[in-house]
């Protein structure tokens, strides 16, 4: 007798085996510049990734997602600028973010910060980190070699290259291959996460807190590590947008991009990976649309599908579709046994 294969796991693979397809065969179909601009759908999908995990599986919503983001794409900056090769700087990009996040993770959840003011610190984070990086316009404000730039940012930036051969720079299809297989292998580390003994544990806290806390689980402990696999994730995305457009400026630190990251995972839905993923894709699509229009604020358009989606869309929109094929869907009726006989109930 054959063992049903999961739902979950029928999913898991249909998602890979897309991400594989598109990974292979975009390059193919798309010219430079398109494809150029799916590399940065990608770095908005690695930011929304951090934002639906820490949200909608770990249960903690931050406000502040931008600021592990941006520090991600500074510390690439920086560290290509003074390594002169971009495989240590990718690294420290994920690296540092993840540190601060664990700095910042301490004393929020060890300090038994309520989950209301979680979402207040990481915000306030955000904006002191946007306000200082404007303010290191001077020729004092440098890491090493690298400028910080202040309000101009740092432009020029070297795109990836291959490890340990900093001339041999990657050209547009290279650094798809490189943002496209981290989006994909980010997804599926969290789902192996999530499916292992940690992320039950992480989705039990979520669920009930208190309850988790009384059967002996750390909970300040398991939150501190989800916030900062988050930030590292985050961080990643970060270092692929600098190295997209080669340049950052303190507009990575923006409460715009927080909130591009919160509307994403409301979009897709939350407790999905894959939903955040389409939400960012979608969002960034709307945002790259009305920017060669003047009739529509950017920021004022996201403001507005968040108000749309809580109201009449509160599940997101795979949970929606889920649901609604799940409705269309015949449904069995199991046999009922009616003394010795056993009967099937028709419809």
């Amino acid at each position: 007798m054959t063992l049903p294969i999961s739902p979950r796991l029928i999913s898991f693979l249909v998602v890979t085996a897309l991400g594989l397809a598109a990974l292979l065969i975009m390059p193919m179909f798309l010219d430079s510049f398109s494809l150029l601009q799916a590399t940065l759908f990608v770095a908005v999908a690695i930011l929304a990734l951090s934002q639906a995990f820490l949200w909608g599986y770990a249960g903690i919503l931050s406000f502040g997602q931008a600021a592990f983001f941006g520090i991600g794409g500074y510390t690439y900056a920086v560290g290509v600028i003074n390594f002169g090769d971009s495989t240590g700087a990718i690294a420290l990009s994920m690296v540092i973010p993840a540190a601060v996040a664990a700095l910042l993770g301490y004393f929020m959840f060890y300090g038994r910060i309520s989950d209301a003011y979680v979402g207040v610190i990481t915000l306030t984070v955000t904006t002191i980190l946007y306000e200082l990086s404007n303010s290191t316009s001077g020729d004092q404000y440098r890491i090493g070699s690298a400028q910080l730039g202040g309000f101009n940012g740092m432009p020029g930036l070297a795109p990836f290259n291959l490890p340990g051969q900093p001339d041999q720079w990657l050209d547009e299809k290279g650094t798809w291959y490189v943002a496209m297989g981290a989006l994909l292998l980010i997804y599926i580390l969290l789902r192996g996460l999530l499916s292992t003994w940690f992320g039950r544990v992480v989705v039990a806290i979520r669920e009930n807190e208190t309850r988790a806390m009384l059967v002996g689980y750390d909970v300040r402990f398991y939150k501190l590590v989800a916030f900062s696999i988050s930030g590292g994730i985050a961080g990643l995305g970060g270092c692929i947008y600098a190295a997209w457009g080669g340049f950052v400026n303190p507009s990575v630190f923006a409460l715009s991009m927080s909130a591009q990251a919160i509307v994403s995972v409301l979009v897709g839905g939350i407790g999905t990976l894959v939903g955040a993923i389409a939400g960012a894709v979608i969002i960034q699509a709307l945002i790259n649309l009305s920017g060669t229009q003047s009739i529509i604020d950017p920021s004022l358009g996201i403001g507005i599908i968040l108000v749309v989606f809580v109201i009449l869309v509160p599940q997101g929109l795979l949970p929606s579709i889920s649901a609604l094929v799940s409705k269309l869907k015949p449904k069995q009726l199991a046999p009922q046994r009616l003394g010795h006989e056993t009967q099937e109930v028709k419809p």
